[in-house]
């Protein structure tokens, strides 16, 4: 189906650009021409001609760049370089074919201009160019319907005797073969005296060295 509607905008748009460019550049050519013969120029009279053209430049770059398929601006790009191709068997009776004499809101439209000036071939051919893009050729991919799994944070210990006392913590310590460390033993020590003395059976080391130096 979208190759359906992708030809039928191409048979609308090949007509229509030529008829918009024929009149933007003949409106365009007059303005200029007309602003060197007087030596005096008005830019506002440039805005209608530059419509007309900026019009003709949408409608080719929708065509020509849209991912919808190559049908439409193949066959669009063919359309506008088959009149100049006839040129080359019998121009006079292609010039004669095309049609010089219709108006639009009071204006001429000179179709023989861009044929004339080989504007048609060049717009004809960059759809052509386009029309062979690899990704024209290839459908949208679709939505699979997989939706990833949401992201649930752990309950994490913040302070330090959770960390201690969290049983991860513990099953970690006997993984590795260790264990955790015990409670340390605050009962005070005394160091050990030779049997059947006392702690003042025998004088410090210090006071031995003493006596010896005031002796």
């Amino acid at each position: 189906m979208r190759h359906l509607w992708s030809l039928l905008a191409g048979v609308v748009a090949a007509p229509l650009t030529w008829l918009l460019v024929s009149v933007g550049q003949a409106r365009s050519s007059s303005t200029v021409a007309g602003w060197a013969e007087a030596r005096r120029y008005d830019t506002l009279d440039l805005i209608e001609p530059a419509a007309y053209l900026a019009v003709a430049g949408i409608l080719l770059g929708v065509i020509g760049t849209l991912r919808f398929s190559p049908l439409g601006p193949l066959v669009a790009g063919l359309a506008l370089i088959a009149p100049y191709g006839g040129l080359f068997a019998d121009p006079l009776a292609v010039r004669d074919a095309v049609p010089d004499n219709w108006a639009l809101l009071d204006r001429d439209i000179p179709l023989l201009v861009p044929l004339d000036n080989g504007t048609l071939p060049l717009l004809g051919t960059l759809l052509v160019i386009a029309a062979f893009s690899v990704q024209r050729w290839r459908r949208w991919p679709l939505a699979s319907g997989y939706a990833p799994e949401p992201f649930v944070a752990r309950d994490e210990p913040d302070t330090l005797p959770d960390v201690i006392t969290a049983p991860a913590s513990l099953s970690s310590f006997g993984a590795f073969g260790t264990q955790p460390l015990g409670e340390p033993d605050e009962t005070p020590t005394v160091p050990s005296r030779p049997s059947g003395g006392t702690p003042w059976s025998a004088p410090p080391a210090g006071a031995a060295k003493r006596r010896d130096t005031e002796s």
